[in-house]
């Protein structure tokens, strides 16, 4: 017999599964991939370290980091069919930008590399699928954006690792090791975070059986809406709309009384603040610099105004703000700040999709209805 349960609005707080990759606990401030605290992995690891824990279950030893290494960076090169589809694909979505180019060239990747059903796969198939499309996301990424500015891409070397060369194939120079680090932890900081909306896509399109390239194409495009993953660049363009100290107060009074959300302030799980955005501030700081001093003076002062104006709640800077701030400062061009952020969650996208692969039941929820009265008679046609 068929039952129906009432749920919150956007499921949120339900339990939909069990999952050992991860957790946030937002009254904490805290989230963790497998065992390990996320921040303390950015701080001390390697992203190929997280990348491992993330699909094998266990930080690699020496040994191991070599051979993971050496198994995927061979794989950032495309095949040549996806390759030569790329400057076509560039124009085509010119007024997009990267991250809509990378749905259709990660469907082709797909295609072109004879990608299977999750279903249809033992699950070393399918993890080898889950290797290649991540190793070929950034190259994607660095190749659209390039193209779309008339440059050439540029290829990416075996000998650095992912987040040196992540940034290597964007500028087309050697990459700053400083700047490289702190790249590095901001991806390793955001591979996973929960059940967000893009990783919840990506499961439930594994719970059909669909292949990796489709799960992680959906994914993508969740994260593409502004509510999810646009918002490092528009924090950023609210430091520009600012523009000095003098203009902050008003500014922002002005916003939240009229309703407005303040990019880069609040989030749906935490209670207390961000420990992406704690992370990322002591990068900034590290750096400094009079953006780095400006967007501090504007954290302060838009506490103090939200807790003022909205007491009682808990608005703190989220992920977005101070990852902007650090991107902008690494020379990372605000068109790649949201594919920057994809570059490193379609690890935890993958590390989904395989766990999600394990397990048979489709994801098949209901909706209640609320239109007009059925059946109704059709009216004859005139």
């Amino acid at each position: 017999m068929n039952t129906t349960v009432d749920v919150p609005r956007g499921l949120a707080g339900v339990v939909v599964t069990e999952t050992e990759i991860g957790d946030v606990r937002g009254r904490e401030g805290f989230y963790h991939y497998r065992q390990y605290s996320a921040v303390e992995l950015a701080g001390s690891r390697g992203f190929e370290d997280v990348w491992h824990l993330m699909f094998r279950g266990t930080l690699p030893s020496a040994a191991e980091r070599a051979a993971f290494a050496a198994e995927t960076a061979p794989l950032r090169r495309l095949p040549a069919a996806v390759r030569d589809a790329l400057p076509g694909l560039a124009r085509a979505t010119a007024l997009s930008g990267p991250l809509a180019g990378l749905r259709t060239a990660l469907s082709l990747l797909g295609a072109s590399a004879g990608f299977r059903p999750v279903y249809d796969l033992d699950p070393g198939r399918r993890a080898a699928d889950a290797l290649a499309a991540c190793a070929a996301v950034p190259t994607l990424l660095t190749a659209l954006h390039r193209l779309g500015q008339g440059q050439e891409p540029v290829e990416p070397r075996d000998d650095l690792p992912y987040a040196a060369n992540y940034l290597y194939m964007l500028t087309g120079g050697e990459p700053d090791p400083v700047r490289a680090r702190a790249v590095e932890q901001y991806l390793i900081s955001t591979i996973d975070h929960g059940f967000n909306a893009s990783t919840f896509t990506a499961r439930v399109i594994a719970s059909t059986g669909a292949d990796v390239a489709a799960c992680l194409t959906g994914a993508v495009g969740a994260l593409s809406g502004p509510l999810h993953g646009g918002a490092p660049s528009r924090a950023l363009d609210t430091l520009d709309a600012i523009g000095t100290v003098e203009r902050i107060e008003p500014w922002i009074r002005e916003r939240v009384l009229a309703g407005d959300r303040i990019m880069g302030f609040g989030h749906p799980v935490y209670r207390t603040e961000d420990p992406r955005s704690r992370m990322l501030r002591d990068l900034a700081l590290g750096f400094g610099g009079p953006l780095v001093d400006f967007a501090v003076e504007v954290e302060r002062q838009v506490e103090r105004i939200l807790a003022e104006l909205k007491p009682g709640r808990e608005l703190h800077t989220n992920v977005e703000f101070y990852a902007g701030v650090v991107m902008e400062l690494c020379g990372l061009p605000r068109a790649m700040f949201t594919p920057t952020f994809c570059a490193a969650r379609v690890v935890g996208w993958s590390a989904n999709v395989l766990e999600q692969a394990a397990d048979s039941k489709i994801i098949r929820p209901a909706a209640r209805y609320t239109g007009p009265l059925a059946p109704q008679p059709v009216p004859a046609a005139d």
